[in-house]
């Protein structure tokens, strides 16, 4: 057997098929071929020769270059079947979009459904021709009864289920609440065939071993749902239980053939499937009604498991500043008591306020208006406190709300005792019976309970040092003062010393806690209590991107990191020449102040001889001279100096 594909195939598709036939290779001792690279045609060619059966899938994003090898494939099988020492199949799983735009014969019957019968009058949609001639040319080449080749074409539904492909973008949005209500792109009143991938791979089995006489079948399931029908599934499972139809345009989110697929309208019927083959469904009632075990398909296939922790310790241990890192590291919700009571005010004050009928029904708002009404009691009764029993119906509320089931939470100092607890993850059964009689090992909600359980512990002389160093404010802020502290402290022993405390409750469950002790005073954001819990939980299990989301996140850091080499390298290039221009800057300072010293020493050694002459033989009578100007004090002094040079010289 040899599924070929394209070069990046999906792993989806490879584990369909390897499921598929794996069974079928075993019992008949054959061998199993899978080619996930793209070799060349002749080497195809040598694949195809020693197999009995090629499978080729251009289903889903079946590129043009895909189509054209299979047809290559069927084309070169055929011409070189009289070689064939047995009889070899080669079968084309397809597109129900090759029927996309196939009619009823009459008209006026709006409720009639299509089968393999009708194959011959399918028209595709006008994006899938190339496959509609495919499938043409595997019927033509493979249809005689003599031929050692025979050909079978397999018409999809579109497929869901194992982590989902066309239906993924509403499993996503639902699951990670990105809308209040999941969108609906057109009016999603179409009709959509479906099958999920792993009953696809049982078709295809079956065609292996029965070699049915009809070349043409149809895979869909048993479901006539409409978009609509099946997205409002999804979100009631998954997301917040609400849909939105939003104009086509708006698909943005949406590859354009992906959208095409999901905006098919056909009713389609298997005949051939349920009269022929011996298919052991896995979901033959179709998504809608099986959304249960696809979900948890869905979650298991793309590791979406939520990460339930409870962190518990004494005041100032620093639970709230791990708690918020370890959320933000594995993208789950921080549930505070405080925060959660105000949230759910919040949203009970919303409904009683807006109070129209879309927000919701009478009921639902007269419900809002008693449950905010009991809620502003309690805390009236109990000084700002809420009274137990409310407390836990509201904290239960938000540990079953769609975001911690889905991507999980961490408790952040709650709850405090063993009855707390008990009271907190009461399982559906014991919630009904008298509390006071339950059993000493307690049920539990296996959908709240945390999978980890971690103490921080450090000593009082610790605790207290840390308080005293911090600021009045923030200390009065967080009930931290002398007068508060020390009480806190003291209750949070003694309860911690209880008979039954708070970690013998998970001991019980087998929830065995983790206690990590705080003593380095020089580490306030806990750095080294953060890292055994991360070691301990493991990696994230939220939502990662899909290869194309991948694919695009690399090519932007791959930009990213260009521009910064680039960058580096640019500013490394002012550096130097900066550099260099003020190294050339100084040389030509210093080169001139080099020359004007030595043109100034050669001027001084030259002057030497002129200034003695100038010493010896002028300046006395100069001297002399001025001397004299100077006590007469002449009108024209420079004519009273050359007259009296002249005579004295003549006297000389």
């Amino acid at each position: 057997y040899c599924p070929v594909g394209e070069k990046n195939m999906s792993p989806k598709n490879y584990i369909l098929l390897t499921l598929a036939f794996l069974s079928t290779c075993i019992q008949n001792l054959g061998f199993f071929c899978c080619l996930s690279q793209s070799p060349t045609r002749d080497e195809l060619l040598e694949h195809f020769l020693e197999c009995d059966v090629v499978v080729y899938n251009i289903s889903e994003n079946a590129t043009q270059q895909l189509i054209e090898e299979a047809t290559w494939a069927i084309t070169a099988l055929h011409a070189g079947m009289e070689g064939f020492t047995s009889r070899k199949m080669f079968i084309l799983v397809s597109t129900v979009m090759t029927w996309a735009m196939t009619k009823p014969q009459n008209p006026d019957e709006t409720d009639v459904l299509l089968t393999e019968e009708e194959y011959r009058r399918r028209r595709p949609h006008p994006h899938f021709k190339n496959h509609n001639e495919l499938e043409k040319l595997v019927l033509k080449l493979g249809r005689s009864k003599k031929s050692k080749l025979a050909g079978y074409v397999v018409s999809s539904g579109l497929q869901y289920g194992k982590g989902e492909n066309l239906f993924h973008y509403f499993f996503k949005v639902s699951w990670l609440m990105q809308f209040p209500q999941v969108p609906i792109f057109g009016q999603g009143a179409n009709y959509i065939p479906m099958i999920h991938v792993y009953d696809l791979g049982g078709v295809i089995q079956n065609i292996i071993e029965v070699r049915p006489k009809s070349k043409y079948i149809l895979a869909v399931d048993d479901s006539k749902n409409t978009l609509e029908e099946i997205v409002k599934a999804i979100s009631d499972v998954v997301g917040p239980g609400k849909i939105n139809i939003v104009p086509e345009q708006e698909a943005i989110s949406l590859k354009p053939t992906e959208l095409e697929y999901l905006k098919i309208n056909l009713r389609l019927d298997a005949f051939i499937v349920k009269d022929s083959l011996n298919i052991n469904w896995m979901s033959e009632a179709g998504m809608v009604k099986n959304i249960e075990n696809i979900v948890e398909e869905y979650k298991v296939t793309r590791q979406l498991l939520p990460i339930k922790i409870c962190l518990v310790g004494p005041p100032a241990v620093g639970k709230t500043t791990v708690t918020e890192k370890l959320c933000r590291h594995y993208q789950i919700h921080h549930i505070k008591i405080q925060d959660v009571i105000k949230e759910k005010i919040t949203q009970l004050q919303q409904i009683v306020n807006e109070a129209d009928p879309e927000s919701g029904s009478e009921e639902t708002v007269a419900s809002a208006r008693k449950q905010l009404k009991d809620i502003q009691t309690s805390m009236e009764m109990n000084t700002g406190r809420v009274a137990d029993n409310v407390l836990f119906e509201i904290l239960q509320e938000k540990l079953n709300s769609q975001p911690c089931l889905n991507q999980g939470y961490i408790l952040d100092g709650f709850p405090k005792t063993y009855e707390q607890a008990k009271l907190l993850f009461l399982g559906e059964y014991e919630a009904t019976e008298n509390l006071d009689s339950m059993s000493k090992t307690p049920g539990f909600n296996k959908k709240i309970i945390p999978e980890h359980v971690f103490a921080l512990s450090a000593t009082d002389e610790f605790l207290i040092k840390r308080v005293q160093g911090l600021p009045e404010s923030v200390a009065e802020k967080m009930h931290y003062t002398h007068e508060e502290f020390v009480p806190r402290l003291n209750r949070y022993r003694q309860l911690n010393a209880a008979e039954e405390n708070l970690l013998d409750y998970f001991d019980e469950l087998e929830i065995y806690p983790e206690i990590l002790g705080i003593v380095d005073a020089d580490d306030p954001e806990n750095r080294e209590v953060m890292k055994k819990i991360i070691e301990t939980v493991g990696n994230p299990t939220n939502y990662g991107l899909s290869p194309e989301e991948q694919e695009e996140e690399d090519r932007r850091k791959e930009e990213e990191r260009k521009q910064k080499l680039a960058a580096a390298a640019t500013e490394r290039k002012l550096k130097n020449e900066a550099a260099l221009a003020e190294m050339a800057a100084q040389y030509q300072e210093w080169n001139l102040s080099e020359l004007e010293r030595q043109e100034d020493e050669l001027l001084e050694a030259r002057s030497l001889p002129l200034r003695n002459y100038l010493m010896k033989y002028v300046m006395p009578s100069l001297s002399e001279a001025m001397v004299e100007c100077c006590k007469i004090k002449p009108d024209d002094p420079v004519d009273f100096l050359a007259e009296y040079l002249l005579r004295n010289n003549q006297q000389d």
